[in-house]
């Protein structure tokens, strides 16, 4: 903006050499019409404001002959031309053009040397310093829209993240209420102690679900493979199914861990809520230097469409590089295998 204060230099001349009102009026003309091409270049598109720029070295032939200052148009035109354009090449092809309009103007006109210079050689510099800054901005521009369009892709990645937690923790232990809340309703005209006790642990995994939807928001929700062993034995033995267990104790990385105990919770969910299985196998092992978690019922199968639980399970294991196959033919497999370097403590087989 505060480069216009540059156009002085138009109205030195008239000033210097006390030219009479006439010239003053075309003086006068020549800055409204500079002034609204330079300021109409904040209205108009890309394409119109080249049509600015020529305006401005139209009016750079036209007061050449008149006014020494007239060089000021060229090396505007120079110096916002590569603002204008798309690339280094179109600003060149027409800061030549700018170049070679100069020179013919000089040569028709039959103007002094210090033309060539200030319209030529000051413009041409002008214009190919700008060629660089505009490609910088450019650059920056595009650099710009890139870090927004990762953050846009960031917050999606991060509110499906969300959702298959929220999915995953509720889901399960919502279930697990289900049951045990059904299983103390029956037992409470039998066996009142043993209902008590069902409906105490409804509230410990209540408090328990409480937790862990805090600890999914701090994304620190998962207690390790062992731990989610056990609660899914114990969720299985509460829905009446028959539980073994096949677990070799590996070390494994937060981040893998923390998928496969996802996995697991997905899996035993789905075994309660829609296999109606008599018995389940969990099996944990480490193969040619791969996690295989294998997660087996002998519930009714057959079920081909994927829904959001197993869509978030096999999306974090392919993020792990892993594969995850499903077999519903005859009940209902799940083999999940992340590749990994681990080191294996020590074997054991828990039925």
């Amino acid at each position: 903006m505060y480069s216009v204060l540059y156009f002085v230099f138009f109205l030195l001349d008239p000033i210097l050499n006390h030219v009479s009102a006439r010239q003053w009026v075309f003086t006068g003309l020549g800055t409204a019409a500079f002034l609204l091409l330079y300021f109409g270049l904040f209205w108009v598109s890309s394409k119109q404001g080249l049509l600015h720029v020529a305006a401005m070295v139209v009016l750079g032939i036209v007061f050449a002959k008149y006014n020494s200052g007239a060089t000021t148009f060229f090396i505007f035109a120079a110096a916002l031309t590569p603002f204008l354009v798309d690339t280094d090449s179109i600003a060149i092809k027409i800061l030549l053009a700018d170049e070679a309009i100069v020179g013919l103007t000089w040569w028709l006109l039959h103007l002094n040397g210090w033309f060539l210079f200030f319209a030529g050689g000051l413009s041409f510099v002008v214009g190919a310093s700008n060629i660089h800054f505009a490609q910088r901005n450019r650059t920056n521009k595009k650099l710009l829209r890139a870090h927004e369009e990762i953050e846009h892709l960031a917050t999606l990645a991060e509110r499906e993240r969300i959702a298959r937690d929220l999915h995953d923790v509720l889901g399960h232990t919502l279930s697990v209420i289900i049951l045990k809340s059904e299983l103390a309703g029956k037992l409470m005209d039998r066996d009142p102690q043993r209902a008590g006790n069902e409906i105490r642990e409804v509230e410990q995994i209540s408090r328990q679900a409480l937790s862990e939807v805090r600890d999914a928001i701090r994304g620190y929700r998962s207690k390790g493979l062992s731990a989610e062993f056990a609660q899914a034995k114990a969720t299985l033995e509460t829905a009446g199914v028959a539980v073994k267990c096949e677990t070799t104790r590996l070390e494994l990385p937060a981040l893998h861990e923390g998928v496969l105990s996802m996995a697991v919770r997905e899996a035993v969910t789905n075994v309660v809520r829609h296999a109606h299985a008599r018995s389940c196998i969990l099996r944990l092992a480490q193969q040619n230097g791969s996690c295989h978690l294998e997660i087996e019922d002998d519930g009714c199968g057959g079920i081909v469409a994927e829904g959001n639980g197993l869509r978030g399970m096999r999306e974090r294991v392919e993020m792990l590089g892993g594969t995850l196959k499903r077999d519903s033919h005859a009940g209902t497999k799940i083999i999940i295998a992340v590749p990994l370097k681990v080191s294996p403590k020590s074997g054991s087989a828990v039925n």
